[in-house]
């Protein structure tokens, strides 16, 4: 051990490291427990994996590599090696002197090859991932001393979203040790990492609206500008890290889910109206915050469909889209990626960022099936709040009897049947975190009222118990009810509305989606659980697109998930997916929209007139679909995309007799 921490030892002792240096000999010592001495052998990827991994990153590896040939022309017989690894360091193209392969090769620079820190110690490549930040690493800096010949410059690559996509590196066996060479490696390594970003920005939204900004008109359209990726509507969508720095933005949050017209003196109408492929002459506006002048041009994309980019064709079959694995599939997603490239689920996630680290009670509307739940668990691990519990309770999954006790606790002998030890409820279990409350619309209106006694006092009296307990309560409700008609129908208290809709949001339908296409390709790469592509073709992907969806994101996942278990050779075809997804069979289950759909959809001024006549819709619509499926409440409440309690609750409220199915059914 102490061989170990000797070189460590002695260069911060002689302050011969900067900190960024020193830093990187910590996470080897004491996170890696490397050896500085020991020689390691190479952590290589067979042929196979690599293969994957490159396909993986098949859209970085085209655009990249035509960046890095281009340089490597500038730079040929200098003796440099041009390497791009992935975002955990593995080597994935370079370009090098033929004269020089062998000395690389023998140095570990290799196609596959693992330049992770906890791989290869203090390197350019490992180091400028941990730090996220570009890096110059010379001769002795290297932590292992298998590669104190080297000098490595790397510099990250970041996807639009601003996440650690790559790593450009440029590394020699003959650089000199300082000076103005070194500096000027640097700057061409980090300038092409910086082209290799804008051109992945614009391919990512080539069929957005692209406004690209500066403050000289010279350098509109070039990779010195910014990039401002906009919905049809003119939301911000995506802003480049060139963008952030013009506009003095901390975060995209500042950004994206704002019309343009917030940001610029233009006319967010006029911006959406010329069609497809036009494209502007740069033209002056203003910034509004400060008045800054900048000069802007637009692109209005191309035509290219959905799958373009994506399809192989092999003769004689028909067209299929291949997607790589994805890393998305995960028990909690932030909301950035919940928010996906949609304006309203962009507008959601911009106030929701706002009010994370406050108590503002929050109210979720939106359909049954739209990720109510997991949009309340993101804003709950985006707050001041996610290190304690997220505590979640469905008022219409549980009999109205056990409501009162899942929500307050009991004391030992409150009744019978209690537990012995007594039961800590709800409000008690989320203390200091955030309770959830699903479905608030089904809560018995005697359990209202006590509920608002506990948000206005912040204590809560367990059943059988006179002595109220504190509590720090943050709430999120969620609800696909029209509240404001409950309200005037009598069937939900006002004051507790108000006392719970600090903000609403609300989640769009799947089918009302602008991003639908990527979130279905988005739940086709992460559904993969055998590490192969996903594949599915083209005829099956358009259904999928044009299916109304009434249960809307969990109704896609399921069926994603079920057609890529039973397909065949590991490719979803029409057969693959349910019948009315196909459309073979009865369409009621497509068309139906709930009533808190359209209810959000309208003005709050007109809410309880429309309340009403979405009332007689919705009860239209549940009674069309129990006649379609002969009384059997099962298969309604399946087709409805609601669950049975919920779906014999909403009868009793709308007075639709029930009937037992005839038998056969």
């Amino acid at each position: 051990m102490q061989l170990l921490h000797a070189p460590f030892r002695e260069s911060t002792e002689g302050a011969s490291l900067s900190e960024q240096i020193a830093g990187s000999w910590r996470r080897c010592c004491l996170e890696y427990s490397l050896d500085p001495a020991r020689p390691y052998a190479p952590t290589v990827l067979d042929a196979a994996a690599l293969t994957e991994r490159c396909g993986r990153n098949a859209e970085l590896l085209r655009i990249a590599a035509a960046e890095i040939d281009v340089v490597y022309d500038y730079i040929a017989q200098s003796g440099y090696a041009l390497i791009l690894t992935d975002a955990s360091g593995v080597v994935l193209y370079r370009r090098t002197d033929p004269t020089l392969a062998d000395a690389f090769q023998a140095a570990g620079l290799m196609s596959g090859a693992d330049w992770s820190e906890r791989r290869q110690g203090t390197n350019g490549i490992g180091t400028c991932i941990a730090e996220n930040r570009p890096v110059i690493i010379q001769r002795e800096e290297h932590f292992r001393a298998c590669h104190t010949g080297l000098t490595c410059f790397g510099a990250p690559i970041h996807d639009p979203a601003g996440a650690l996509l790559a790593v450009l590196d440029a590394s020699t066996l003959n650089a000199p040790s300082a000076g103005a060479t070194l500096e000027h490696t640097m700057a061409l390594v980090d300038m092409t990492a910086r082209a290799i970003e804008k051109r992945l920005f614009v391919q990512r939204f080539r069929q957005e609206i692209l406004l690209r900004f500066h403050t000289r008109p010279e350098l509109v359209d070039t990779q010195h500008d910014g990039a401002i990726a906009l919905a049809r509507d003119a939301t911000i969508i995506a802003a480049d890290d060139a963008a952030l720095r013009l506009l003095d933005s901390s975060s995209r949050c500042d950004l994206i889910g704002r019309r343009i017209d917030e940001v610029f003196d233009v006319c967010a109408r006029k911006i959406a109206e010329p069609a497809r492929g036009a494209h502007t002459a740069s033209q002056s506006v203003r910034e509004t915050r400060l008045g800054k002048r900048f000069f802007v041009s637009l692109d209005y994309g191309n035509a290219e469909p959905e799958t373009a980019g994506l399809l192989t064709r092999p003769a004689g079959s028909p067209r299929v889209i291949r997607l790589a694995p994805s890393g998305w599939r995960k028990s909690s997603l932030t909301l950035e990626e919940l928010a996906g490239e949609d304006p309203q689920m962009l507008r959601n996630v911009r106030s929701a960022h706002r009010i994370a680290t406050s108590r503002v009670p929050v109210m979720i509307q939106g359909p049954t099936g739209a990720g109510k739940e997991v949009f309340a668990r993101a804003l709950h691990a985006a707050s001041d709040r996610a290190a304690a519990p997220f505590v979640a309770l469905n008022c219409a999954a549980i009999p109205e009897s056990l409501i009162e006790s899942e929500l307050f606790g009991y004391r030992s002998g409150a009744f019978t049947g209690a537990r012995r030890e007594g039961f800590k409820g709800k409000l008690l279990q989320s203390s200091g975190g955030t309770l959830f409350l699903d479905e608030i619309g089904d809560m018995p209106l005697l359990l209202q009222t006590r509920l608002l006694r506990v948000l206005e006092e912040q204590e809560v009296a367990p059943l059988g118990s006179e002595t109220p307990v504190k509590v720090d309560l943050r709430v999120i409700c969620a609800s696909h009810q029209n509240l404001r008609a409950m309200i005037a129908n009598g069937q939900f208290r006002e004051d507790l509305y108000y006392r719970l809709n600090g903000i609403t949001l609300e989640l769009p339908s799947l089918a009302a989606r602008s991003d639908k296409g990527r979130l279905i390709r988005d739940f086709l790469a992460a559904e993969t659980s055998d590490g192969r592509p996903a594949a599915i073709e083209v005829e099956a992907f358009e259904r999928l697109l044009t299916y109304g969806w009434p249960g809307n994101i969990r109704e896609l996942r399921n069926v994603i998930r079920t057609a890529l278990a039973i397909c065949d050779g590991g490719v979803v075809r029409l057969s693959d997916l349910p019948s009315e997804v196909r459309g073979d069979g009865d369409e009621a289950g497509a068309t139906f929209r709930t009533s808190e759909t359209r209810g959000a959809q309208s003005d709050a001024a007109t809410a309880s007139a429309v309340g009403a006549q979405t009332l007689a819709a919705d009860r239209d619509e549940i009674l069309r679909t129990i006649h379609d499926c002969a009384g059997n409440m099962s298969r309604a409440a399946r087709r409805l995309g609601v669950s049975r309690n919920t779906l014999y609750r909403r009868c009793r409220q709308l007075g639709i007799p029930l009937r037992r199915a005839p038998a056969g059914h």
